[in-house]
């Protein structure tokens, strides 16, 4: 267990001196963007060195392996986000542990994500997932709402009662327009983000960039950044 620990403290290093590089070059300061590690598909405890660490965002996509991990440390001071696609029959489960839930890109998501937080007497943070590779009234290939749709689901999420509008996420498209060019997509999703602002003043997390890319994210503006691969190293192929 200890050379894993020296072995995830290198890497967290060397990810803190990559966003700490990409905010100086880009006049921000280092304060401004939150680490969130995504240790989907590994064990509960290297989420405990984590926490060691002194990691305070964790991140996963499959309920199926967050809930039990969740449980297991559910005595760590861990904010935990729901970053996979959500379908609502997992809703009740991930509410139960999810602070944020970074993937709300649909209205009937809004309401069962809202029903099962008050039910459990919770306030869950929901960011918009926005789909970048969409027309302005289709979903993308991996989730999210088009950008004309952001306005309309933005509102619904802050009239839900125990959800907490907090802002925007999106993932760099493979196809379309902003395919192989991350930093202009993450410019993009800042600039809805001013627009969300300007009616929801508090929705302010711009969550964006991962191992590949955190650069471009922190330069476009991102406040949030989701590293996995970079500092728990490649991932066991599954099956």
């Amino acid at each position: 267990m200890t050379d894993r620990k020296d072995e995830l403290a290198a890497n967290l290093a060397k990810v803190e001196n990559r966003i700490a590089a990409a905010c100086a070059a880009a006049g921000r300061d280092r304060a401004e963007v939150t680490l969130i590690v995504v240790t989907k598909t590994y064990p509960a405890s290297d989420v405990r060195i984590l926490s060691e660490l002194g990691v305070r965002h964790v991140a996963e996509n499959r309920d199926q392996d967050a809930a039990p991990k969740a449980a297991a440390c559910s005595d760590l001071p861990l904010t935990w986000h729901f970053v996979g696609q959500l379908q609502t029959n997992k809703v009740r489960s991930v509410v139960g542990y999810a602070d944020l839930v970074q993937s709300v890109d649909r209205s009937k998501l809004v309401t069962a994500l809202s029903k099962e937080a008050v039910r459990q007497e919770r306030e869950v943070g929901c960011l918009i997932q926005v789909a970048l590779d969409a027309g302005e009234s289709r979903r993308g290939e991996r989730g999210g709402v088009a950008p004309g749709g952001v306005e309309e689901l933005a509102d619904l999420v802050a009239n839900a009662p125990g959800l907490r509008l907090d802002g925007l996420m999106t993932v760099a498209p493979l196809t379309g327009e902003y395919a192989g060019r991350q930093q202009a997509a993450f410019e993009r999703l800042v600039d809805l983000s001013t627009d969300l602002r300007r009616a929801h003043p508090a929705a302010n997390m711009v969550s964006a960039g991962m191992s590949a890319d955190l650069e471009e994210a922190v330069a476009a503006g991102a406040t949030h950044v989701r590293v996995g691969t970079a500092v728990l190293g490649v991932r066991p192929r599954l099956g």
